[in-house]
């Protein structure tokens, strides 16, 4: 779903913290912390990961997945158009 690297980068393109991003997706801030010292994909609760998934996906980060068009291929994440698209 979302490895602890596109979560660590997905905040510093935003410029949060993890208790703003834990605030932001209404989950503590050891989920957070817990979530990003994950190697690869982030393990936990499909519902708490949802939340935080939402949480970016709000705040206008577009999550990269394997299988998603990118030119270069990878995973990654990225700032959204200002309009949603």
């Amino acid at each position: 779903m979302i490895t602890a690297a596109q979560l660590r980068a997905a905040r510093a393109l935003l410029g949060i913290d993890q208790r703003t991003l834990a605030e932001l997706a209404g989950v503590s801030l050891p989920t957070i912390q817990r979530m990003e010292k994950s190697e690869g994909n982030v393990r936990g609760v499909v519902d708490t990961l949802m939340k935080v998934v939402t949480a970016l996906d709000r705040a206008g980060v577009e999550l990269i997945y394997d299988s998603a068009r990118s030119e270069s291929g990878g995973r990654g994440v990225r700032l959204k158009e200002p309009n949603g698209t």
